[in-house]
């Protein structure tokens, strides 16, 4: 286990530089965009064009370039199935989308987006060719590469973005924006994983493949439904520019979950996929380590952007935002459920995939009356309350049963979640404080973030002591056999 502990950590540090990197640039670029050339209204329209491509990039490959992380053997010998599947589906996606982009975006409430759907998504195809040397990427654990290529994109996209806004295109320098730097990144991994873009096909892996890609992929589905299901309340309800608005808040409320969740999950998956074929013993271990990690990354940037909303947003954005602080300070809580429950997600994936499909099911299905209600009532505060409301109370216990059930003590989790809490009711005390007494502005800002992250620190530099000396707390877990389990058809 030592050299794959090995393996992980240096995927991960790479990961967590390509995450910060173009994290810290999207935002720089988000702040030149809003102040200088667009407004609630361009930015609604934007996020209708990002819910449909995710809607789609979910589904495009039908999840078998998952495989060629998870299984054993020679991918080499089932890659160019992989890369057949899902050329033809996300091609088949796409064209079904240009077809019905007009009814779409009016169903969305912005019949002006469809032009923005129609080139924004043609990188449906370009992922799906892209899945499958990304996927070896990933598997192989090369997250230097990976983020060369990552970068590379972001450069290319934030250029052709910014010189077509001041061109005054509009909002669709965001989809001719992306499209350049998908391009260049499909070039890119071609390059970084060569001999992986060979077309092919035999049936029996088609087959093999299907079975096992499919669960993941409808439950994928439905966790960009739980995520985006909001923006289609929004902007169905409340119009495009109460969606501009809502989407600034989430978008701000994601950062913790991009910063932190999106570096764990670039190895979490392949990680717990070795596991999986270890110990239970090991498995629950290598599983507890990673959620202290993630849970103690995750609550400084949740607690500071909560109790600090609206003078953030306001010294970010402009005053013209102003309206997002209150649906931030909702959704700061969803940000740090979504980070616990996204870790789980992959180590469930490994072991019991379509019981992952019944509880993300579940989720999206209590979501969808609850946003209603609370969109007629309270509008887009309301709705951001709503999220929390049904991650709190309706799937966070679910995702906790399921996890015991594959033999992860609830009170290894829930411990690991002790000192986190405690820390980041501290941190808040302090930034509320020093904002009360020194105002907003950057010193103001700054100053609290500061000493709240101070304050955050003797909670939490135990838990980092235990992690680097390899003890994670887990000394109880049990070896006996998980409950559930499942095992991937070998696709040779």
């Amino acid at each position: 286990m030592t050299d794959l502990n090995r393996r992980v950590a240096t995927a991960a540090r790479w990961s967590l530089v390509n995450t910060i990197v173009r994290r810290v640039g999207t935002f720089a670029v988000g702040v030149v965009l809003a102040r200088l050339y667009f407004g609630p209204y361009e930015w609604g329209l934007y996020s209708v064009g990002l819910l449909v491509l995710a809607m789609l990039l979910s589904l495009n490959e039908f999840g078998v370039s998952l495989a060629l992380v998870r299984w054993e053997g020679d991918i080499r010998r089932f890659a160019p199935t992989v890369l057949t599947l899902s050329t033809l589906s996300s091609t088949a996606f796409y064209v079904l989308l240009y077809f019905t982009a007009p009814t779409v975006a009016r169903l969305l409430g912005s019949p002006d987006a469809t032009l923005m759907l129609r080139v924004l998504c043609i990188s449906v195809i370009i992922d799906g060719i892209a899945c499958v040397p990304l996927g070896q990427l990933n598997r192989e654990f090369q997250q230097f590469r990976r983020t060369a290529v990552d970068i590379l994109n972001f450069v290319v996209n934030t250029v052709a973005t910014i010189a077509l806004a001041a061109a005054g295109v509009g909002a669709m320098a965001f989809a001719w924006g992306s499209l350049a730097g998908n391009i260049v990144a499909l070039i890119g991994f071609a390059l970084c994983a060569p001999g992986m873009l060979r077309f092919g096909w035999n049936p029996a892996q088609a087959k093999q493949l299907l079975r096992y890609g499919l669960p993941l992929a409808s439950a994928s589905l439905l966790t960009l439904g739980i995520v985006n299901v909001d923006s289609v309340v929004v902007g169905s309800v409340l119009g495009p520019a109460a969606l501009g608005i809502y989407a600034m808040a989430f978008n701000m409320s994601s950062w913790p979950v991009r910063m932190v969740s999106e570096t764990a999950r670039r190895v979490s998956f392949a990680g717990f996929s070795r596991l999986a074929d270890s110990s239970p013993a090991e498995f629950a271990n290598g599983f507890v380590r990673a959620f202290t990690l993630v849970i103690a990354a995750a609550v400084p940037i949740c607690v500071v952007l909560g109790v600090l909303a609206l003078p953030i947003i306001t010294f970010v954005y402009g005053d013209q935002w102003a309206a997002a602080a209150l649906p931030l300070q909702f959704l700061v809580g969803l940000g740090l459920l979504r980070t616990a429950v996204e870790l789980s997600y992959d180590g469930l994936a490994t072991r019991v995939r379509k019981t992952l499909m019944v509880m993300q099911a579940w989720w999206l299905l209590a979501l969808v009356p609850i946003l209603l209600l609370f969109a007629h009532q309270w509008g887009v505060p309301g709705v951001a309350a709503g999220h929390v409301v049904v991650a709190g109370l309706l799937v966070a216990p679910v995702f906790l049963w399921a996890l015991v059930r594959l033999g992860i003590p609830a009170g290894q989790i829930l411990l690991a979640c002790v000192r986190p809490v405690l820390g980041g009711v501290a941190m808040g005390v302090v930034a509320w404080a020093v904002h009360r007494w020194l105002g907003g502005g950057f010193l103001g800002l700054t100053v609290a973030g500061l000493a709240s992250l101070a304050a955050y620190v003797p909670f939490v530099l135990p838990i980092v002591k235990r992690l680097r000396s390899g003890a994670a707390g887990t000394d109880r877990v049990p070896a006996g056999e998980p409950e559930l389990a499942a095992t991937a058809a070998d696709p040779s």
